[in-house]
């Protein structure tokens, strides 16, 4: 794992709060305004993955800092130029859900992108 002061890690974090902010307001003003802009961009299809690997969990029911999270980690793993290794982004997406969610969320987010990573794999075979 990457340190919490790794360059990656913090732009990572400024994007799920940017996310996060977005949820309730649409002005944020900020330096990863294009990035959020990509992945919202890409919102419907994220979120129907989440839907689809989640079941359980109907989007309007997922705390707002996982679904945050969840939506950038998807983004990276499948839309992003220039990808890091999938375990290097869900690593990571997992451990900024435990530093900014609940106790459950780090857990949570895994299960979905180990899911999505599965489904993905055996569509892409």
């Amino acid at each position: 794992m990457k340190t919490k002061d790794d360059p990656r890690h913090r732009q990572r974090v400024k994007i799920m709060q940017a996310l996060f902010q977005n949820s309730f307001n649409k002005a944020i003003g900020t330096d990863v305004d294009e990035i959020v802009a990509e992945i919202q961009s890409k919102k419907s299809q994220i979120d129907k993955l989440i839907s689809k690997n989640a079941p359980a969990w109907p989007i309007e029911q997922i705390g707002q800092v996982d679904l945050a999270t969840l939506r950038l980690a998807i983004w990276e793993l499948l839309y992003k130029k220039g990808k890091e290794p999938y375990k290097a982004i869900i690593d990571e997406a997992v451990e900024i859900a435990k530093e900014y969610g609940t106790d459950a969320s780090g857990t949570f987010v895994n299960g979905v992108l180990g899911s999505v990573i599965k489904s993905k794999i055996t569509i892409n075979h």
